[in-house]
């Protein structure tokens, strides 16, 4: 009896551990508490000045989350987009993904701004992205978390790893999920983050190929495409020209966090092909049914799967530093 009591008292500890070592810090190691003493205002501030933004422009949520994606995609979540060009180098914004799209970059700066005036070099720009792209989440209705923190910021960008690695619209189901595998991410992951289409737009230019069917030349509709909703898409897509015109990703509740992205795809009306493609295989289209089903289910894996995004490769210790502007690194 007593070594059965011991085996259970033990299982309980494990159970606990994770969450009584991240009080402490771990070297290496991101944690949700590491601005705790050097600069408890930090997450504060991040959210007061981003809701300030989003209320002015709710579509800022939408970019912001997509600013971290593509950050993390390229050389793991450092900052690296942010950087502007210089004499050694070459920023990511001009690569093929954030050219003409790629946006929100004010908001960062004014985030960075504010945090060196309440704690001068601590806060990493990596870690206002993150948490800006979390925050961006909960004030459009969708699920918070506790984002790991910790991470310092690059002192190099990568055009080519922006042009490779993120995925395109157009890439094919497998395309995509081996970039999100090579980034330690799986089926699940991929189903899930794509649920952040669930707000923000597009361009006509991501998406004519399905209106026209351009590759097979027949000019007819994709057929995993809604015909209805084609037409309507048509009207402001037009085969050439209006390359810029925005479309919502989700037509239904543009701007609110929630699983009516998944819906659409169901009823296809995905506006991407990469959106619509989740219905590929059977076990990503029983996801996308799942989370259809449930938004609880749904918001629950994108937290998981956020955290999991938001700790590709982190520079930590001595490796990076704290940039004082997030266009430019330290002199």
């Amino acid at each position: 009896m007593a070594t059965s009591m011991s085996f259970f008292l033990l299982l309980s500890l494990l159970a606990f551990a994770p969450l009584c070592l991240c009080n402490y810090y771990q070297e290496g190691y991101l944690y949700p508490q590491f601005y705790d003493y050097s600069c408890p205002q930090a997450q504060h501030i991040v959210k007061s000045i981003l809701a300030t933004y989003v209320e002015q422009q709710p579509r800022l949520a939408a970019s912001i989350l997509r600013l971290h994606f593509h950050d993390c995609f390229v050389k793991g979540c450092d900052a690296s987009l942010l950087l502007d060009s210089s004499e050694s180098i070459i920023s990511e914004k001009g690569s093929n993904p954030n050219r003409n799209s790629a946006r929100g970059f004010e908001v960062i700066d004014a985030i960075k701004a504010a945090l060196e005036r309440e704690c001068p070099s601590t806060v990493s720009c990596a870690d206002i992205l993150t948490l800006a792209a979390r925050d961006s989440v909960v004030l459009s209705g969708g699920p918070s978390w506790k984002v790991p923190l910790g991470r310092r910021d690059s002192r190099d960008a990568s055009i080519s790893g922006s042009n490779n690695n993120i995925p395109a619209p157009n890439n094919t189901f497998q395309t995509i999920l081996t970039k999100f595998q090579l980034h330690g991410l799986h089926l699940v992951d991929l189903v899930a983050l794509s649920g952040g289409h669930t707000i923000g737009n597009a361009r006509c230019t991501t998406f004519r190929q399905r209106l026209y069917s351009q590759n097979s030349g027949h000019g007819k509709p994709d057929s995993t495409l809604d015909q209805y909703y084609a037409a309507a898409l048509r009207n402001r897509c037009p085969r050439s020209g209006g390359d810029q015109n925005l479309f919502f990703l989700d037509y239904a509740t543009p701007y609110k966090f929630d699983n009516t992205y998944f819906k659409n795809l169901l009823a296809y009306k995905g506006l991407l092909s990469s959106d619509q493609i989740l219905l590929t295989t059977q076990e990503s289209a029983a996801l996308v049914q799942s989370y259809a089903e449930n938004n609880d289910i749904f918001f629950e894996q994108f937290a998981k799967s956020m955290i999991k995004m938001g700790n590709i490769s982190p520079l930590t210790n001595s490796r990076g530093e704290i940039r004082e502007n997030c266009r430019q690194i330290n002199a």
